[in-house]
């Protein structure tokens, strides 16, 4: 697929194909071979519409007696999201929600690699995590570069995040994931996702209240 094609992919559409793989390779593992568009809308609670929209975005198309090819579908959405020579993550503060984070990503995927940490806490500094050396921030510029990390995670507590942000651009870094509740800036050529999890919590919350009425 052309590169000036993909830079087009709405950012909604992208996360649909992340699901969309990750609920495939489920499939795979249970020896599914191919699968219908309404069979994946099931699983991720959305319309077959909405899933063929999504696949005809990325020029694949199924078999009308029987559907998508599993295999075929999982290794194109993986062209489209995965870096070939795969792409390095640092986790930004290493507190309890950058330790969980830190075992959790380790491995997920063979194109991510967490190869560091950082903190301030000289209780945390220089220990490993899950096999991941954690760092003074003083280091920051220097691992970045010497590791070529490209994202960085940070779940640092609120006072420090618009701090850390600015640091982990000026590092080098190319994309964020802000577990903070703090909104960042970060400047032009820095991708920024950012996960509030409070604002989730109360969208399960207003759809619970209103199931219950």
């Amino acid at each position: 697929m052309e590169k000036e094609h993909l830079s087009s992919i709405p950012h909604k559409t992208i996360e649909r194909l992340s699901q969309y793989r990750r609920a495939l390779l489920l499939c795979s593992e249970k020896g599914m071979t191919h699968i219908f568009s309404h069979e994946i809308a099931e699983i991720q609670h959305i319309t077959a519409v909405q899933v063929r929209r999504d696949l005809m975005l990325i020029g694949y198309s199924g078999n009308l007696r029987k559907g998508y090819n599993v295999s075929d579908l999982i290794e194109l959405i993986g062209d489209i999201i995965d870096s070939p020579s795969g792409q390095k993550v640092a986790i930004f503060g290493m507190g309890n929600l950058g330790r969980a984070l830190t075992h959790y990503l380790r491995g997920k995927r063979e194109n991510l690699f967490v190869v560091a940490a950082f903190d301030v806490d000289d209780k945390l500094i220089n220990h490993s995590f899950d096999g991941i050396p954690c760092f003074p921030m003083d280091r920051l510029k220097e691992i970045v570069q010497k590791e070529q990390i490209k994202i960085g995670v940070i779940a640092v507590p609120v006072g420090q995040a618009a701090l850390t942000a600015k640091l982990v651009t000026e590092a080098g870094i190319k994309g964020i994931l802000n577990y903070t509740p703090t909104p960042l800036e970060v400047p032009e050529g820095v991708f920024l996702e950012e996960y509030d999890m409070i604002t989730s919590i109360e969208k399960v919350a207003f759809y619970v209240k209103e199931m219950e009425r």
